[in-house]
């Protein structure tokens, strides 16, 4: 990731007046041209961006010497792996310029070349039926036969015959492309934050460019908040010190309807796991930024590249002012082809949004004859609608369209036997699909991704990070509200919380939340959790010092208290661990009411005190007058009962609390999969380490501890906690994990029979089968979750609840929950 500056001084012949003068730069790291301490031109050999244009034609009175400067980083495109694109980064890997020339460019020589690439494309893909092929062909012939290559005289009559065709209209019934520019850009992923600073600057530098060169283009940017703000308010000044003149070039460009600014979030955030609160901030921080700098919010959300969108994501995005969406994520399903490019999407709640996919199933294609067919082609809509999008330029790393991308499709603009082609906005798209709307059909629920699912699951301190933060904002959110409120003297932390938010809704984006990044970000998302949990402390330590101020004063002769918050919206009653005065953690039984507080001298006696009596056998059993449990030596629980209705949770034989190892090897994408086959390799974990032993006796808590051996090397301490009044039992558990392609689960078989688990996911829940009937639901045999899943029949359920993970299974009787 490390810059070298070349400096250039060129010095440009006096024979060359008249002609179009390129500087030529050819290297496998990016690079950036700068020019008077500006920077005027992105260099990505893999984004066939190789020259800078210094004149398209050079005047005597132009300055024939001149000094440019030449950033050049140590990473490509797709970042520095070693042997493959998603290896890891090699740290030894040596980037070298293989050529830094001055040349004359041809533009004679590169039109003619565009022509007979599309003619010769027309004749192969067209197809020997259509008599446009052979036109098309006959016509190159004809190109060939008039054209001497050593006499440019003859180039315009060349040119002629390839204007011939290209002028030959279509009918009115022609499908029509909406060719938008596009630049998918990673806030990381095969590289850091920072470097995706210089991607963004590289690409957008050069979408300029070709701006000031062909006004029609449209280039749709779906965060263009990174070139201002990155990942903390306070990098605005110093990226804007970095490239001032860039960014008003961008702003002039968007006032002129060119530079179009979409997607309405923070950033481009994985479409499953961050919480509803954290999906309504992504939308609030997006629409705020493009109303301030641009002085509009996005109507359209544009989520091209995540794994898989919410069944709640259609409600969120029309209480956000959005009802336009696109994607094209679903166009890698491993099993089922979704039946639709062009629908409306229905939300949980009934909300709709007009939804498309581009059918050519790609956000970065190159403007080829191959592409416009099969857009046309692979349209699964054909007859309810006559529109679809076509995303061109390179993109995951950056990188934006190309002239020669423009040069295909203005020929392609209306020619007959190829789709029509028109460069467009994704407004005037959707305009005109919602005209088209009256047919379309309706998707409802979630739209699941048939890949990636082991993204619910891979870094698992990531997980963690992101579902602690959510919590830490939200309790600061309400003690700072309830203070404001309570004393108008006090601070509502509003710049504060922003700041923390926005790492929150960084950590969100969908390569960094789902683990599928380098481990140079993992360290640095890892970085911002901790930075929120420490500011996230403090915030909350100020809110309850004013909150609080005269409960948590000492008064003479009162007897020692503890002071209990409750940030959720219901009373609860739990068992609680304090300090005593000798230092010493001790337990009380507490009720706190909703959003409130209590002071806690004496504590609660509970009805019935938690009773833990070890068997013959070895097992444990538990019981506090609300579930009574037991236990085997292995930590398995072999009896849950809810002590009323003496209904049995656990089916005779079965063991719940079963860890299961095993083998993670996908077909390609390591971080990104866990393959259906798997499932076939289950290990039950049995080499015990430490057999279960009490560790409370009852009271207010009964407890029990034990170890396992997972795999190879590694170990998991778990200890099985019941409290007085308590009507679930608690799991503490940690792993010491050094395992490599392993998956550890850990299962609870139920006496529940439904054909549908229930799952909560952003501000509600979803049921998905428990069975494989069809191909929809076996590929959905790894899901996601937040905090719960729930089997229930008539009358009587399980629920499976977690403070951390995301990855989950319902399978038969079987809840799942993914380690």
């Amino acid at each position: 990731w490390e810059t070298c500056w070349f400096k250039v001084e060129l010095s440009i012949p006096l024979a060359w007046v008249g002609r179009e003068v390129h500087f030529i730069w050819e290297s496998d790291g990016e690079g950036m041209v700068w020019r008077d301490a500006q920077p005027v031109q992105g260099l990505t050999k893999e984004g066939e961006k190789t020259s800078y244009i210094l004149t398209s034609s050079l005047k005597e009175t132009d300055p024939h010497s001149l000094t440019l400067y030449v950033e050049l980083a140590c990473n490509g495109l797709f970042g520095a792996g070693k042997g493959s694109m998603i290896a890891p980064p090699d740290p030894d890997r040596r980037f070298t310029l293989s050529k830094a020339e001055l040349v004359v460019f041809n533009r004679d020589v590169y039109e003619l070349l565009v022509d007979l690439e599309i003619l010769l494309d027309m004749a192969q893909l067209l197809g020997e039926e259509n008599q446009r092929s052979f036109q098309a062909l006959y016509t190159a012939n004809q190109m060939v036969n008039v054209c001497d290559v050593m006499d440019p005289s003859t180039f315009p009559a060349a040119r002629d015959l390839a204007a011939a065709i290209f002028s030959q209209r279509n009918g009115e019934s022609q499908h029509t492309i909406h060719a938008v520019g596009h630049c998918h850009i990673d806030s990381a992923w095969l590289w850091p934050y920072e470097e995706t600073i210089r991607k963004c600057a590289r690409s957008w530098v050069t979408v300029v460019r070709l701006m000031e060169c062909n006004p029609e283009l449209t280039f749709a940017c779906s965060q263009l908040r990174l070139i201002s703000v990155l990942w903390q308010a306070q990098q605005f000044e110093w990226v804007r010190s970095w490239y001032p003149g860039l960014y008003r070039q961008i702003q002039d460009f968007v006032a002129k309807g060119q530079f179009v600014p979409v997607g309405g979030t923070w950033v481009e955030m994985d479409g499953n796991l961050p919480s509803g609160e954290s999906m309504v901030r992504q939308f609030l921080q997006g629409q705020r930024f493009f109303q301030e700098q641009f002085g509009r919010i996005c109507s359209e959300f544009w989520l091209p590249d995540t794994f898989g969108y919410s069944a709640q994501l259609p409600q969120l995005m029309c209480g956000c002012g959005i009802r336009r969406f696109l994607t094209q994520k679903l166009s890698w399903n491993l099993v089922n082809t979704f039946p639709h490019h062009t629908f409306f999407w229905e939300g949980i709640d009934g909300s709709r949004v007009l939804t498309h996919f581009p059918p050519g199933d790609s956000y970065g294609v190159h403007g080829r004859v191959e592409e416009m067919l099969k857009t046309v082609k692979n349209n699964k809509d054909k007859g309810r609608v006559n529109h679809s999008a076509l995303l061109f330029g390179f993109g995951d790393g950056g990188g934006g369209p190309t002239q020669k991308m423009l040069d295909r499709m203005k020929r392609m603009s209306d020619t007959d036997g190829l789709p029509r082609v028109q460069i467009s906005t994704p407004d005037r798209l959707f305009s005109v699909l919602e005209k088209e709307s009256s047919q379309l059909c309706t998707w409802v629920g979630e739209l699941f991704l048939e890949l990636h699912n082991g993204t619910y699951t891979t870094q698992a301190q990531i997980k963690k990070g992101n579902r602690e933060c959510e919590r830490i904002l939200h309790d600061v959110e309400v003690l700072s509200t309830l203070a404001v409120a309570r004393d108008g003297a006090f601070q509502y932390p509003a710049s504060q919380l922003q700041r923390l938010w926005r790492l929150l809704l960084l950590n969100q984006f969908h390569d960094v939340l789902p683990g599928s990044c380098i481990q140079l970000v993992v360290e640095d998302a890892l970085q911002y959790y901790a930075e929120i949990r420490r500011a996230g402390a403090r915030l909350q330590e100020e809110a309850v010092q004013s909150l609080c101020r005269e409960l948590l004063e000492p008064k003479a002769g009162s007897t020692e208290s503890t002071l209990v918050l409750n940030t959720l919206p219901w009373e609860r009653t739990e068992v609680i661990s304090r300090t005593g005065p000798a230092g010493t953690e001790t337990l009380a039984l507490v009720t706190v009411p909703s959003m409130g507080y209590a002071l806690v001298r004496e504590p609660l006696l509970p009805p019935q005190p938690v009773a833990v009596r070890k068997q013959e056998d070895g097992s444990i059993a538990m019981e506090n007058g609300v579930i009574a449990v037991c236990l085997d030596m292995m930590g398995h629980l072999t009896s849950l009962r809810l002590v009323d209705s003496e209904r049995e949770s656990v089916p005779d034989g079965c063991y719940a609390n079963q860890f299961a190892l095993f083998d993670d090897v996908p077909l390609y994408w390591d971080a990104w999969d866990v393959m259906d086959y798997h499932l076939e390799t289950r290990k039950p974990v049995t080499t015990l380490l430490k057999p279960l032993e009490i560790t409370l006796a009852g009271g207010l808590r009964g407890s029990a501890s034990f170890s396992l051996q997972i795999g190879e090397s590694s170990t998991l301490t778990q200890e099985i906690i019941l409290d007085a009044t308590c009507p679930y039992l608690r799991f503490l558990t940690q792993v010491e994990w050094k395992e490599a392609h392993k998956f550890l689960k850990v299962e609870f078989p139920v006496q529940v029979r439904s054909t549908n688990a229930t799952y909560e996911i952003q501000f509600g829940h979803l049921q998905r089968p428990t069975h494989w009937n069809t191909s929809w639901d076996w590929a959905r045999f790894e899901v996601w979750a937040h905090k719960w899943l729930d089997l229930s029949e008539h009358g009587f359920g399980v629920a499976l609840l977690n403070d951390c993970k995301y990855g989950a299974s319902a399978h038969g009787n079987v809840l799942s929950l993914s380690l």
